[in-house]
């Protein structure tokens, strides 16, 4: 059941003319200059997928993937200094790249063959650092990386956010570095893929894999009321006169601001309409670009998404930017300068400044469970982290990777 017109909610990918009436109200339309409104399909949230990565696997094995099709990323890019430079995440990529110095080159090349070869349960890969327990600056000074170098591992391949890391375990920093480097591999341009489309392609082939199954999906169908049993579990939503009942009811933070809470701080979309690829991309289609906070000034990174016509998202020769961070002070515009600078000359531009929720409780008592909404991080992995804690909650027990299901046993058959 979903309140919207469209499919996916705040994950949408919408025309023109449902992205100035989602952003600016119906009162105004899109200029004849930037072509048909259906040619048009822009996310609402910047993010792409890591092609090993944990929702990628998620939807194979649940055989949505049968209804998309996906497209690599071109590259991703690093912010510094006031240039762009391709991100290197293998040994001999750091050897070859403009980004480092000659000893910052060696330096990289190391701790990358290092976090290559490192492995979990083989003690011999851990060249003495039990990784549960030494810190990520820990790892950093053994190797001898400086705060420029850290910066750059950090925030361009493992993509944290903030440098809260540094202090916390280095498996998860590693963890997050291998991921970059095992999804670059699988296709050895870049670790990102985007579905044709759009975004608002996921929940739509959801919506066709649940239909062969019984399920039904409604469009313009608001959500009245929750009606509950005495015993205070969920019996029912009630729209538009009509009660459908039901023993447990999954929806998003927006749907009950009773059992939400905000999180702070808010994030920044700023959504731009180009004529022309990104600067300094090598005229890339599509590309990330992740400006560190260091190097801008904040608290918080600022990240960059484009895609383009070749994604289907926009008419021939237009390219969609997305600059997104978490707010940090009253002015969000000034806070991105640094990306949106990246842009220039820009056709049309939105805000959209998004309040972030997360549940209050588990959903075990009355039987509604709610995830949390999308944040800041330029990828899905956390946003697979909450469905697989939906999952648990939901049924008990904790989403079983090893388990071969049907309708994936079924795609591999074909």
């Amino acid at each position: 059941m979903d309140r919207n017109s469209y499919y996916g909610a705040e994950s949408a990918s919408l025309n023109l003319a449902q992205l100035y009436e989602k952003i600016r109200g119906s009162g105004e339309k899109a200029p004849d200059a930037l072509g048909s409104s259906r040619d048009y399909n822009i996310d609402l949230i910047p993010k792409f997928l890591m092609a090993n990565g944990k929702l990628v696997n998620l939807l194979r094995r649940t055989g949505v993937t049968r209804y998309l099709e996906f497209l690599l990323v071109d590259g991703g890019y690093v912010y510094r200094e006031g240039k762009i430079y391709k991100v290197p995440v293998t040994g001999p990529e750091a050897l070859r790249s403009s980004l480092l110095g000659l000893l910052e080159k060696n330096k990289c090349r190391k701790f990358f063959m290092y976090v290559q070869e490192y492995e979990e349960n083989d003690p011999k890969t851990w060249d003495g650092c039990d990784l549960n327990k030494m810190t990520m600056q820990g790892l950093f000074d053994k190797f001898s990386l400086n705060e420029s170098l850290a910066e750059f591992v950090g925030h361009a391949v493992a993509l944290h956010l903030d440098d809260e890391y540094l202090t916390q375990p280095a498996i998860d920093t590693v963890r997050k570095m291998k991921l970059y480097e095992e999804s670059l591999s699988m296709y050895g341009k870049s670790p990102y893929v985007y579905p044709l489309y759009g975004l608002g392609e996921l929940p739509q082939g959801f919506a066709r894999l649940s239909a062969i199954y019984g399920g039904t999906y409604m469009l313009n169908k608001p959500a009245e009321e929750i009606v509950y049993n005495e015993d205070g579990t969920v019996a029912g939503v009630k729209s538009e006169g009509e009660v459908a009942r039901c023993k447990m009811v999954i929806a998003d933070p927006s749907y009950f601001p009773d059992k939400v809470r905000k999180v702070r701080p808010s994030h920044s979309l700023h959504l731009a309409i180009l004529s022309h690829p990104i600067k300094n991309t090598d005229d890339a289609k599509s590309c990330q670009i992740i400006i560190p906070r260091k190097q801008v000034k904040r608290n918080n990174d600022v990240y960059v998404c484009c895609t383009s016509f070749t994604h289907k998202v926009a008419p021939t020769g237009k390219y969609i930017a997305l600059v997104s961070t978490k707010v940090e002070t009253s002015n969000p515009i000034a806070e991105i300068k640094a990306g949106l600078d990246l842009l220039e000359p820009i056709d049309e531009r939105f805000v959209n400044i998004v309040d972030t929720y997360e549940p209050i409780s588990d959903g075990k008592t009355d039987n509604v469970f709610l995830s949390s909404s999308y944040d800041a991080t330029s990828h899905f992995e956390t946003t697979a982290d909450d469905i697989l804690s939906l999952y648990e909650r939901i049924t008990g027990s904790p989403f079983d990777w090893s388990k071969q299901p049907e309708v994936a046993a079924e795609d591999e058959a074909q």
